[in-house]
């Protein structure tokens, strides 16, 4: 039985699904350029009003004639009044809607010698005809969001007297919406054309600006925008029709303009149109392409009047039995006889010559296609009611007598899913581009476990939720599209998502309806079925994959299709995999029909996408509350602001990180290693423009998120726990050590004129830093043995001194180093320490040598030893004060250690994640690692100590948001003690797993592993911090 794509399967995780179906299939980015190449612009920018909206100083000139008030007075008011009048300052929201009719109306009475009504005119200004949106502008915009530009509105806007802002347009519509009065700014000041292009994440050049006044479009054309100005909105919209090269009009849902590789000729298609319907065609034949589908392409064709669908045959040498437009029309019709809601079909040309394909045609349905899912914007209900209505479809499907249809011969009867794992098998060889072992693997596995009682039916083949089109208002199924995979065969196939909470079933509770409503027992070997389905969808990925090399594909996003289908592969043998287990349990009797359910967990899987749906502890009522004195143990809990920063950083690590990271591994081996590579300095300028910037700053030290994104310490944590699940990641964020920690000592003490010259260019990543304290005579897990001098001379303070270990020092980016000395040997022992801010070109300061860790000198930064000899800087370098380093010292610790505990966490969790898949793949005296009783009690070791420490480390940034640093100095101690020794024992499984394999560069263990035993000393040695916690816990 074979039941294609339903939804949800608890043993397979939404996390997984979701992510990364909508990231790499459904995601907009993945098509946004398409039209980019052709056109060279990614984005169309609108002002609001006088383009979006009716023309305000339009309504002015109406308004002053039926309130007598002197034509020109509104225009001569905002003119005079300049850049620090009423109306300027109304536009950067600096003032509310009754001071900008009181200041307004005085200017305005000023003009014009007597009384101005202005509360009239700005009544008018937001009436109900004023805030309506031009239509023709509603149209453009979905046509240039249809061929995958992106689309901006960028207004001089007010705050209304509610406290709203006006900005009376469908927001949905935009990717970026700039307002003045939100933002401070307004046009023509460049900054608010730099904030729009940023947020847009495209330069001013790939941009194009509607605006109806000059100086707005001059100041944007001086930054490199290409500028349109609105006299007229016809003439604005075919000026920009002329840019973009496509049509601004004619809209149809789901479609865009015909892509050049995929055009048809018109005119034969026009006479073969008018020879089936038997009417000339008057007037021009209008055609788009759908925009969705990776397979047969798709068009819109309206024939006078007449709303048509034409699908065809992709061009070029296509896979043998792929794309069989004339088995889809086949199967068309005898569903639309049998009751099947289909779209009706009206005739089959299979004569290539006419538009160089085969094709079919038939009626066009006006419905609703819910790509998504999970199905955002409707309630719970109303997705139960969906996934209830596309379960009775399918069963009716399924229902269908193929002897009254007359589809005997549509597929051959019996040992349906034998000849599909052959098909597809064969399909995948013929368009296999590398070899990938789980495919391997599952091709050898799939026959030796055919199931053995299967049912023939009418399958649908690829029945998922974006095939069907629902009624435009009722939760009714019109058709369901897309039937080129259709057969004879047994109808039980899965695709999960663990969406339960939003209304849509999870597969068990999808599977009981469909089987009570088809009257058929479960199938107890469900794991065979959802493997053999992922496995087909890797075999279809992969020759879209093909096709895209080739320009066959139909879809502008085909080429992200290669990336999928390691990824679908792996998914399919981890079900192989428990399928085995299953029958290994039947077998010696301990079969579970209700395998216990890990209902909630810690854990917040990353790297691995196949992971379980994270929950959290935290009652529904708090889950999203900005509360700080909630403990939020998930991601899911955390506000919808660092929630949403932590699915892009997710998001931007396994698109741009991951994939990168063996060949950053390579380079630091290399000769050239030294010097930064130059994806890292791309990918950095790519998190800066998508705002995943300076997210470590604590909420305590930049309370008006001048520098950083406002986020608490525990949100942080959360965020850096997926930094650490690479060595790259948190230096692409600007949040590595050691500049994290030296920007926040700038933060908190460094003068204005200290943070002008190094914090600024350390924030915008600009340069780098170091921080030199340990030395190489004493032992500095003491800080107060540091014997580096700092001796003050008149208007410089002369620094002698040999440091070792100071991470970062050899980069050549690296600009500042924070020296901590001794100013007062005679001092108190923790008031004898001062930290100064020496510039690394200064004369005097040597860098000796780089440091190895286990032989890795973790180029380009190193951890160099220097030599500061009769060093001369400026009193203006010292750093709050003479004799306050330890002080700083101290207040750098804690949210540093916070950092690079949650680090270590990332290490771990991405060792283990490694290590499973590792086992589960590697098969040793018969069986796979991972059904070896060692490996397992690892595996259950590794969890058990993350979680463990998550939980310690959460507690902890807990405590430093909501006591401070000071009181939480036990648990800060705790997790310096126990994160280090954590991850080091689970890498350390990790490689054991792998064996030769991960002492290699081929994986990221090895590093991991040196890093984590690092730590053990670089956060002070784990008998200090022993030793620190024993001392608090014997006071109480």
């Amino acid at each position: 039985m074979l039941l294609t794509r339903v939804l949800q399967l608890s043993h397979f995780n939404s996390a997984n699904i979701s992510s990364v179906w909508k990231l790499r299939l459904f995601q907009r980015s993945s098509v946004r350029w398409s039209h980019a190449a052709t056109c060279g612009y990614k984005a169309v920018v609108f002002d609001m009003g006088g383009v979006l909206l009716p023309s305000p100083y339009t309504l002015a000139e109406g308004w002053e004639i039926r309130n007598n008030v002197p034509n020109g007075t509104i225009i001569e008011a905002i003119l005079t009044g300049g850049d620090r009048g009423p109306w300027m300052k109304y536009m950067r929201g600096e003032l509310s809607a009754q001071g900008f009719v009181q200041e307004f109306g005085d200017q305005c009475s000023n003009i014009t010698g007597h009384p101005v009504p202005v509360h009239s005119f700005l009544s008018e200004l937001t009436s109900k005809d004023m805030a309506k949106q031009l239509p023709e502008m509603t149209e453009a915009i979905q046509c240039i969001k249809a061929e995958g530009l992106k689309t901006a509105v960028l207004s001089n806007n007010f705050y209304l007297h509610s406290g709203e802002s006006f900005l009376p347009v469908d927001r949905s519509q935009f990717d970026v919406v700039i307002e003045s009065c939100i933002e401070g700014i307004c046009k023509p000041d460049p900054r608010i054309y730099q904030l729009c292009s940023e947020r847009l994440g495209v330069q001013p050049a790939e941009a194009i600006f509607l605006d109806d006044i000059g100086q707005n479009l001059k100041a944007a054309a001086q930054l490199g925008f290409r500028t349109i100005k609105v006299n007229n909105v016809k003439d604005a919209l075919k000026d920009l029709e002329n840019i973009l090269g496509f049509s601004l009009n004619d809209f149809v849902p789901n479609t865009r303009s015909v892509r050049p590789t995929m055009d048809i000729p018109r005119d034969p298609l026009t006479k073969y149109l008018e020879n089936i319907f038997r009417e000339k065609l008057s007037g021009s034949l209008f055609v788009r392409q759908f925009s969705h589908g990776q397979s047969n392409p798709t068009y819109y064709v309206r024939f006078n009047g007449k709303q048509l669908v034409l699908r065809k045959k992709p061009p070029g040498k296509l896979l043998p039995a792929a794309h069989a437009v004339e088995r889809e029309y086949r199967i068309l019709k005898a569903l639309g006889e049998a009751g099947v809601p289909v779209p009706k079909v009206f005739d089959l040309c299979e004569d290539s010559s006419v538009i160089g394909t085969p094709f079919y045609v038939m009626e066009y349905f006006t419905g609703r296609i819910f790509k998504d899912p999970s199905l955002p914007g409707l309630d719970a209900k109303q997705r139960h009611a969906i996934y209830t209505e596309m379960n009775k479809v399918l069963c009716k499907i399924h229902s269908v007598n193929i002897q009254a249809a007359q589809l005997e011969d549509y597929g051959k009867p019996g040992a349906y899913i034998q000849r599909q794992v052959h098909i597809w098998t064969k399909q995948y060889r013929s368009s296999e581009t590398h070899k990938i072992p789980s495919m391997e693997r599952l091709i050898e596995w799939l026959p030796l476990h055919l199931p053995t009682n299967q049912t023939t039916t009418v399958v649908h083949g690829d029945f998922r939720l974006d095939n069907l089109i629902f009624h435009p208002e009722k939760l009714e199924v019109l058709g369901v599209l897309d039937w080129e995979l259709s057969t004879l065969g047994d109808p039980l196939w899965l695709k999960t998502y663990d969406l339960k909470e939003l209304g849509i079933p999870t597969a068990e509770e999808y599977f009981d309806w469909y089987c009570k409503n088809m009257g058929i027992p479960k199938s107890e070997n469900w794991y065979f079925y959802v493997a053999f389905s992922f496995f087909r969808i890797a075999a279809i990925l992969q020759g879209v994959y093909k096709r895209s090399l080739t320009g066959q594909a139909s879809s502008a996003n085909a080429g992200a299709s290669g990336k999928l289908v390691e990824f679908m592969s792996d998914i399919a043998w981890d079900f192989a995999t428990k399928e085995g287990f299953r029958i290994f349990k039947s077998e010696s009797g301990g079969l579970s029909t209700n395998p216990p359910k890990r209902l909630y967990s810690t854990w917040c899987r990353i790297h691995n996408s196949r992971a379980s749906q994270n929950r959290t502890f935290v009652p529904k009522a708090l889950l999203h509350s900005n509360q700080r004195g909630v403990l939020i143990f998930s991601p899911d809990g955390l506000s919808t602001k660092a929630r949403d920063l932590y699915s892009e950083l997710k998001e931007f690590m396994e698109i741009h990180i991951y994939p990168a990271e063996q060949e950053l591994r390579n380079y630091q081996f290399s000769e050239k290693r030294w010097k930064p590579h130059q994806l890292i300095e791309d990918l950095k300028e790519k998190a800066r423009t998508q705002g995943l910037w300076n997210l470590f700053l604590p909420l305590e030290s930049d309370p008006e998120s001048k520098y950083g994104a406002k986020l608490t310490n525990m949100e942080y944590a959360h965020l850096c726990e997926l930094m650490g699940t690479s060595l790259y990641a948190p230096e692409i964020f600007n949040c590595s050590a050691p500049d994290t920690g030296n920007m926040e000592v700038l933060l908190r003490y460094g003068t204005d004129e200290q943070k002008e010259q190094w914090l600024t260019p350390l924030l915008e990543g600009k340069i780098r830093s170091c921080f030199a304290m340990t030395e190489p005579q004493v032992a500095s897990s003491d800080a107060t043995n540091i014997e580096s001098s700092i001796v003050e001379d008149e208007t410089l303070y002369i620094i002698n001194g040999h440091k070792w270990w100071t991470s970062g020092a050899l980069d050549p980016r690296c600009k500042i180093c924070i020296f901590m000395g001794k100013t007062d040997p005679d001092a108190p022992r923790h008031k004898q320490q001062t930290m100064i801010l020496v510039p690394m070109d200064t004369t005097g300061v040597e860098v000796l040598r780089p440091l190895t860790v286990y032989g890795l000198d973790d180029a380009p930064a190193g951890h160099g030893e220097l030599r500061f000899d009769n060093v001369r800087v400026p009193k203006e370098n010292i750093l709050l004060g003479r004799g306050r380093g330890f002080e700083i010292a101290q207040g750098r610790l804690g949210p540093g250690r916070i950092h690079h505990c949650m680090r270590l966490i990332g290490h771990a969790e991405r060792s283990l994640s490694l290590m499973k898949q590792r086992v589960k793949s590697r098969i040793a005296f018969g069986k796979t690692l991972a059904e070896q009783g060692t490996i397992l009690a690892d595996i259950a070791k590794s969890r058990a100590e993350i979680d463990q420490a998550r939980l310690l480390v959460l507690k902890a940034a807990h405590l430093m948001d909501t006591v401070g640093n000071k009181e939480a100095a036990l648990e800060i101690a705790m997790i310096k003690m126990v994160a280090p020794a954590m991850a080091q024992n689970v890498v350390d499984r990790a490689i054991q797993a792998f064996g030769a394999a991960g002492l290699s560069n081929d994986f990221p263990l090895a590093q991991f592993h040196a890093w984590t035993r690092a730590l053990r000393l670089a956060d002070g040695p784990d008998e200090v911090h022993r030793a620190a916690v024993a001392k608090m816990e014997m006071k109480h």
